[in-house]
């Protein structure tokens, strides 16, 4: 048998990201699944009706060349320069975070308390890729979304994933969390901010080493960057606004008694598909 078909090269090399990334069996198939679906232009239906199928000298070059930037660790998304989310693509790039699924929770529920009539403004803090902002704005096209980022880089990343979404109803501002907002005031604030201890051993592993660390570690405990939103964000709230923001998975009480002592009341923390405390909010 030959080790470069398609077959063989599923096998040994999903076995060989098992062993290199800690990944689970199916993980790492689906991953150089991909790579192979990338490279030879096919679907995965594709795969499957042709295990036989032999990559030519070309092919085989350009695959283990994608191959090999993945085993060495760099994320999946980075090698494409996209990621789905919430249904929609976005490019992404190491200035950016990579949008995650956990993350849908959180448009989820803002869209629940985002009316669809009439009206409102959404405010979205760390916008990075833009992947929050934008799928609220392409569900919620009444809605005037303002995302805003302390970095350059993301928001030319963001502005890309606007322009290719043909979303007029985003504005983005170069900020540094509020201070760049002046009197702006909205309905609801929505943000996944940095929240992982500064030295949380995860930021050395997986995808993570690779991902912008100043969009990920947030002081000794992971909360600096949720305190700061909590303490000011009813000074940019309407009446009846909502704060809500995704967090880590053990820091759902810690950010409640965080939005109680800020003032905000209806405070709550929903769960993700994992059956983790993701999401906390409040309203003023």
């Amino acid at each position: 048998m030959s080790l470069n078909n398609i077959q063989s090269i599923l096998q040994q090399h999903s076995k060989l990201l098992v062993t290199a990334l800690n990944l689970d069996f199916g993980s790492a198939c689906i991953e150089v699944r991909c790579l192979l679906q990338a490279v030879l232009q096919v679907n995965h239906a594709y795969l499957i009706s042709h295990p036989e199928y032999q990559l030519n000298d070309e092919q085989y070059v350009r695959y283990s060349t994608l191959f090999e930037r993945r085993l060495s660790g760099e994320p999946i998304a980075y090698i494409f320069g996209e990621r789905e989310f919430f249904g929609l693509n976005f490019k992404v790039t190491p200035a950016t975070l990579i949008p995650r699924s956990d993350t849908e929770l959180l448009v989820e529920i803002a869209l629940q308390r985002i009316t669809q009539q009439g009206a409102c403004r959404v405010l979205d803090m760390g916008t990075g890729s833009g992947a929050i902002a934008l799928s609220i704005a392409h569900k919620r096209p009444n809605a005037e979304v303002v995302a805003v980022d302390a970095s350059e880089a993301a928001l030319e990343i963001a502005r890309l994933n606007m322009q290719q979404l043909s979303l007029n109803n985003v504005k983005l501002i170069h900020s540094d969390w509020f201070a760049a907002l002046q009197d702006k005031r909205f309905d609801a604030i929505v943000s996944n901010p940095p929240y992982i201890a500064a030295d949380d051993a995860h930021l050395t592993q997986g995808d993570l080493r690779f991902e912008p660390r100043t969009a990920l570690a947030s002081g000794a405990d992971g909360l600096n960057d949720i305190r700061c939103i909590c303490a000011h964000a009813k000074s940019y709230l309407n009446a009846q606004g909502w704060l809500l923001l995704e967090h880590g998975y053990n820091q759902a009480e810690s950010v409640r008694v965080l939005l109680r002592q800020s003032g905000f009341s209806d405070v709550f923390s929903a769960q993700d598909l994992a059956g983790i405390e993701r999401v906390s909010g409040g309203k003023i």
